[in-house]
């Protein structure tokens, strides 16, 4: 009676340890957080991660330093500066180093 309700036990321990680290920002192919640039945590990818965490330089930031947002020049916005443009319909974005938009979710 008792080895099927520790078996639940540690089934739903595990599932939710795993939980824990699907819902860490830049988790997965991301590599990790590489900074913080305006509060946002910048990927080692080079992307911006979609967390609704503020990042304040000390969560996981491996490189941790907090930039404030310069402004940005037409068309010149990489994440890594945390400078973001924003697009003609009003959506706020970074250039990875690919040339990829990362595109910040919405508040």
């Amino acid at each position: 009676m008792f080895k099927p309700i520790a078996r639940l036990l540690v089934l739903f321990a595990l599932t939710m340890a795993m939980g824990a680290l699907a819902n860490t920002p830049c988790s997965g192919a991301k590599g990790g957080v590489h900074h913080c640039a305006s509060g946002r945590f910048v990927c080692n990818d080079g992307s911006v991660s979609a967390s609704k965490r503020v990042c304040s330089g000390g969560e996981g930031a491996t490189n941790a330093q907090h930039l404030a947002p310069p402004p940005a020049a037409s068309g010149s916005c990489p994440c890594s500066t945390g400078t973001f443009c924003t697009g003609p319909r009003g959506g706020r974005y970074c250039l990875t180093p690919s040339g990829r938009k990362s595109y910040i979710p919405r508040d």
